[in-house]
């Protein structure tokens, strides 16, 4: 009861701040990540790290940080470009709606794909790529044949931000050779727009791939474009493997290059904050004396990267003591400085300690500093204290984000509290604060965990009624709570729609598993077939784990002569079966008698053994062994599984005497 009237009257407070803003277009934002960590190159592309958006570090300069006094500013993941800036929303919208229904419906089929476009009636003007692309969000297949198809229409030409965000979305699905390919289009066709970003985009996109070497390749490559690159350029590439866990890579890199690129302090911070994340502050240590060899002071971005590395390795005594220097040597620590020593705290349930820090503070704290202590609350099941602060935050005139939200409803979903989260959601819309998708995920997590999968399809059809594109996770998520209450058909009907969309991918292979056993499990044989037919007609990434999946699928449901079949259509496609499948096929075709079937595979197999230069004596006697491995471990874990039943049966007839 408590909790609830806390609830209300926050509430209340939201609404009579809120009347000013109401019916104005709120920017969504979004502003915590798990552990703040920050480099001097965080506002570039921040790393891909829920929440959408995250806070980051500015340089020191009263310009740059929008009449703040503090050194945070939030910046939304995807950004937004001058383009879609002077453009009044709504002037889109309805276009950009039909087409994203249109690149739905006919992507797979691109002659009537074409024809519906140029039937659309929808004008190509500028800006409207860039909303279309936004909006496909993950789908980025959908996004790349509308770019295609805007790049024939007469009177339009692509802009330096279409190509920008086309190259971001294709290195997202690590399509890089077709990124080369549009940087080379670029240059042919509109070689002035060329500009050192878009390599600095490449270059994100490799080094959160872990693809190093390539990354440094397109260093190398840019003068051949007519970029060269310089000392900022140098320092994105070291700023983006120091965030993608290539920090050792990167020092090497930043020693072999010290006579081509003049080291600055933007370069050392990169590194230091590499070196914090990985927890290894005497590298990081040793990175701040080199700095000041070369004539740098660390500055406030710097000695907040070193905060964040006491934070991440728990030593709370040498954060206070680094507070201390920051202000023996003139540099007072910031909202941010202190933010990150709460959150420490918080992380470690030390929720008393994080208070005292806050309520010390010699400077005003800003909303990301009271979301931070909001979620320790919510994350150690104290709601009614992260509602009174809360409201605390509401009356010193910090407004809650949807980050803020997030907490409250992760909260309320580890209590199994599916009510509260959808009411938040409405008080959310009434103040104009829209629910970005990861709200909508965890709530559709918890229908589906209760059992509310009505509830669930309400959230996935609200998604796109509000021009959200649901993500993989959303359509996974979905899909995992429909086959666990036995709605197999709906289950089928989304897992279509997400491959339709370019979604599916090898490592998201585990709902596919799930979804095709249960189908052959309930005798669905023609609905398992069906997914099977529509992964291979997208397009989709079949490899030889997706095939060992289907057809050990179909084994273990009694169905021996089509997994064989299967089999030697994978064998068609030119992948090879792994030993313990063809060992697998070879015992069942034996019981079955069916010589000719296993004729046929072991003569593929042998010739496919030979290309790889392996002897299919050994190839056989592998599968064999993997095969009796996996029959002694399943016997294994059966009767560790009956011991420990045993076990608690025992003990509950023990309590059941007592």
């Amino acid at each position: 009861m408590q909790r609830l009237c806390s609830k209300k009257l926050f509430l209340l407070r939201i609404n009579r701040h809120a009347c000013s803003s109401i019916g104005k277009p709120k920017t969504p934002q979004n502003g915590l990540s798990n552990l703040i960590l920050f480099s001097t190159y965080s506002h570039q592309d921040p790393p891909k790290i829920p929440p959408k958006l995250i806070p980051t570090i500015m340089p020191d300069n009263p310009d740059l940080k929008n009449g703040a006094t503090h050194l945070i500013h939030l910046k939304n993941e995807h950004g937004s470009s001058t383009e879609t800036q002077n453009q009044d929303p709504d002037e889109f919208s309805a276009d950009v709606e039909k087409i994203y229904k249109i690149l739905r419906k006919f992507h797979s089929r691109v002659p009537k794909l074409e024809l519906a476009l140029h039937e659309s009636g929808v004008s190509m003007r500028s800006g409207l790529t860039e909303r279309v692309l936004n909006r496909c969000g993950d789908a980025g297949n959908l996004g790349y044949k509308f770019f295609v198809w805007a790049s024939k229409q007469p009177g339009y030409r692509h802009s330096y931000d279409v190509y920008k965000s086309m190259i971001k979305i294709l290195g997202k699905m690590r399509q890089f050779g077709a990124v080369w390919a549009l940087i080379e289009e670029m240059r042919k066709e509109n070689p002035q727009i060329l500009s050192p970003e878009v390599f600095i985009v490449l270059m994100r996109r490799f080094a959160s791939a872990r693809m190093v070497k390539k990354a440094i390749e397109v260093l190398d490559e840019m003068p051949k474009y007519g970029c060269e690159p310089d000392e900022y350029v140098f320092g994105c590439l070291l700023d983006a493997l120091c965030k993608n866990g290539s920090v050792k890579e990167a020092s090497l890199l930043f020693e072999d290059m010290r006579i081509r690129f003049n080291p600055t302090i933007k370069h050392f911070t990169s590194l230091l904050y590499g070196w914090c994340k990985e927890g290894k502050l005497m590298e990081a240590k040793f990175v701040l004396v080199k700095m000041r060899e070369a004539g740098f002071e660390p500055d406030i971005v710097v000695y907040n990267n070193l905060l964040s590395g006491y934070s991440v390795a728990g030593k709370t005594a040498d954060a206070f003591h680094l507070l201390e220097e920051m202000r023996r040597n003139g540099i007072g620590p910031n909202p941010t400085s202190y933010t990150i020593v709460i959150q420490g705290l918080c992380g470690r349930e030390k929720m008393e300690e994080a208070m005292r820090v806050f309520t010390e503070m010699d400077c005003e704290a800003d909303m990301v500093t009271y979301t931070t202590l909001i979620s320790g609350f919510c994350k150690w099941g104290k709601i009614e204290r992260a509602y009174g602060l809360l409201d605390d935050m509401i009356q010193k005139g910090h407004f809650p984000n949807q980050t803020t939200y997030l907490y409250f409803v992760l909260a309320h979903e580890k209590k199994e509290e599916l009510e509260e989260c959808l009411e938040l959601i409405k008080e959310m819309k009434k103040i104009n604060v829209w629910p970005d998708l990861s709200i909508y995920n965890t709530i559709l997590r918890l229908s589906c965990k209760l059992g509310e999968t009505e509830e669930g399809i309400k959230i996935m059809n609200e998604l796109e009624e509000i021009g959200i594109s649901p993500g993989i996770d959303t359509f996974i998520i979905l899909i995992n709570g429909l086959v666990e209450h036995g709605r197999l058909v709906e289950a089928c009907d989304y897992f279509k729609e997400m491959a339709e969309r370019g979604l599916f991918s090898s490592p998201h292979y585990g709902v596919l598993k799930d979804l095709l056993n249960s189908l052959l499990r309930a005798d669905n044989v023609q609905l398992a077939k069906d997914i099977w037919s529509c992964l291979t007609a997208k397009g989709c990434e079949i490899n030889v784990s997706a095939w060992t999946i289907w057809i050990h699928g179909l084994f273990s449901n009694g169905l021996v002569k089509e997994a064989c079949f299967y089999c030697l259509d994978m064998m068609e496609a030119g992948m090879m079966p792994q030993p313990d499948t063809f060992a697998k096929l070879m015992r069942g075709l034996k019981k079955l008698y069916n010589r000719q079937i296993a004729a046929e595979i072991t003569e593929k197999v042998r010739k496919m053994a030979a290309d790889r230069n392996m002897t299919f004596k050994m190839y056989k006697r592998r599968g064999e062994r993997d095969l009796k491995e996996k029959g002694k471990e399943k016997k294994d874990g059966g009767r560790k599984r009956r011991a420990r039943q045993r076990q608690w049966g025992s003990k509950s007839r023990k309590a059941d005497t007592l």
